[in-house]
């Protein structure tokens, strides 16, 4: 057998490089989140995901008008415009749901519901096209969704608000998917995710800033008397909302250097890295009925992969 070529050498690092970077910026940003929502006592979610947002459209557009990362794809009428202001409008409730959820729950039990996405994306598609999947691909939701039961049932820091945030947020994320999906699916219309992140994001500052005014009272004034206390804060939401946009460009790459199936993989693993992680640093309690709802669910979500995969 022959020795491995350099560029074959150098080809595994830059994806090991790649998937490193996925890992940390998703994970970063979300323990980030739960800091400053929940340690920190910043409680402006929406003002938070605003800032995310923002980064995204300033970040995106130096990286595809100006680096020129992927082509730029315009949107070509008036309807595709609407298409993508409503997918926006359903990401936005997505984010701020789940930043809301990280005010009033562990991100250990935060990811645990979070993992229950391939169950509302199952759903929405069975309601809103005419695509349906094999009954054994269904059965394996059971676990997915009987795993999140049983942990809500021994989750020590349970608490009813966070959980129904937490599920909003799962299932706009999941309906965001299957939207995308019947939208934008004329070859005229599909747009890459850089592409796509690209218009939403602005669009998704347009949404948010009404709603941080009428429904964070003096946030800005706040925000800034805050820095004057401990600058710390601008640092951590200059990074926090930086790191909002590397998740995204990450995902794109990890998205194009690997396959489909490396894919899941890699994003099953991660959530249980994200809860091992937090647990050290948040030192939550956490109980053994908890972690074994959590990895029912996991498992679920592995079936299911695997079931649709090889009804292909």
């Amino acid at each position: 057998m022959g020795a491995s070529s350099p560029a074959s050498g150098s080809g595994r690092l830059f994806t090991f490089g790649l998937v490193a970077s996925w890992y940390s910026s998703n994970i970063g940003v979300l323990l980030l989140n739960k800091y400053l929502l929940s340690n920190y006592g910043f409680r402006y979610p929406i003002f938070l995901t605003m800032c995310h947002m923002t980064a995204c459209s300033l970040f995106s557009y130096a990286s595809v008008a100006w680096l020129k990362l992927v082509p730029l794809q315009t949107v070509r009428s008036r309807i595709q415009f609407l298409k993508i202001a409503a997918l926006s409008l359903v990401f936005c409730f997505s984010v701020v749901s789940g930043n809301v959820s990280l005010k009033y729950l562990p991100v250990s039990f935060n990811q645990a519901v979070g993992a229950t996405t391939p169950f509302f994306t199952a759903l929405f598609a069975y309601f809103m096209t005419v695509k349906r999947e094999s009954w054994i691909t269904y059965f394996t939701l059971v676990p997915v969704v009987t795993g999140v039961i049983i942990a809500s049932g021994g989750e020590p820091s349970f608490h009813l608000f966070g959980f129904l945030m937490c599920i909003g947020a799962t299932a706009a994320r999941a309906l965001k998917s299957v939207l995308q999906g019947i939208l934008l699916s004329s070859e005229g219309e599909k747009l890459n995710s850089m592409n796509l992140l690209l218009y939403m994001a602005p669009m998704a500052v347009f949404f948010l800033l009404p709603a941080t005014i009428f429904m964070e009272e003096n946030v800005l004034g706040v925000t800034l008397a805050l820095a004057k206390e401990d600058k710390k804060i601008i640092w951590y939401l200059l990074f926090n909302s930086s790191l909002a946009y590397f998740v995204n460009l990450t995902n794109f790459l990890v998205t194009k250097h690997t396959s489909a199936l490396t894919l899941q993989v890699l994003g099953n693993a991660k959530g249980a890295v994200a809860v091992v992680i937090s647990i050290l640093i948040f030192r939550n309690p956490v109980s053994v009925t908890g972690m074994f709802g959590y990895t029912l669910t996991v498992i679920g979500v592995i079936l299911y992969s695997e079931s649709k995969k090889r009804n292909k």
